[in-house]
Formats: C-alpha cells, structure tokens, sequence
C-alpha cells in the first residue's frame, strides 16, 4: 500500500511538472509569434537566385552522395559510374527545386 500512494505522488508532481512545462512552452510561442512573422517577412521574401541555388545545390550534392558512398560500404570507388549519374541528376534536380521554392 506505501508503494501505491508513493507512486502516486510521484505520478502527481510528474503532472504537475509537465503541465508547467507546456503552459510555459505555449506562452513562449505565443510572446515569439510577431517576432518570428517579421523574421520570415524580411529574411524569406526576397528569394534565392539561380545562382546561389546552384552553389546551394552543389555543396547539398556533393555532402548527401559522400555519405551514401561512406554509409554504402563499397567505398567512393566501387559504384563511380552511378555516382556520377547520380551526382548530376540529383543535383539538377535540387538545383532547381531550391530556386523554385526558395
């Protein structure tokens, strides 16, 4: 019977904690929302170029295919002529999904 009501307890200051912790959460959110509006508006609105979406692209590329060869285990060498393929297609499309969306 102590070990119920103990655990009780706990489970009562375990409650209590997390609902402090969420309506702390929620008031930050709510205080950050008109900051975090004028962050997007000036720092999202003027849109990546061509350009910068390229050099974007390339180093998203090149980091994303040096893993899966790492992660792969054959090493950088042993699918080359696929990585290149893939290197090329994939960077063409992110290439232009960045500046699309972006």
């Amino acid at each position: 019977m102590t070990s119920d009501s103990q655990d009780q307890k706990e489970s009562r200051k375990l409650l209590i904690v997390i609902a402090i912790i969420v309506v702390a959460l929620i008031a930050a959110v709510l205080l950050m929302m008109p900051m975090l509006t004028e962050l997007v508006q000036t720092e999202f609105e003027p849109g990546v170029g061509m350009k910068q979406a390229a050099v974007i692209s390339f180093f998203v590329t090149i980091v994303t295919l040096a893993f899966f060869a790492i992660t792969a285990g054959d090493g950088l060498l042993g699918e080359l002529q696929f990585m290149l393929a893939g290197f090329f297609s994939f960077f063409i499309v992110m290439w232009l999904l960045i500046a699309w969306v972006f």
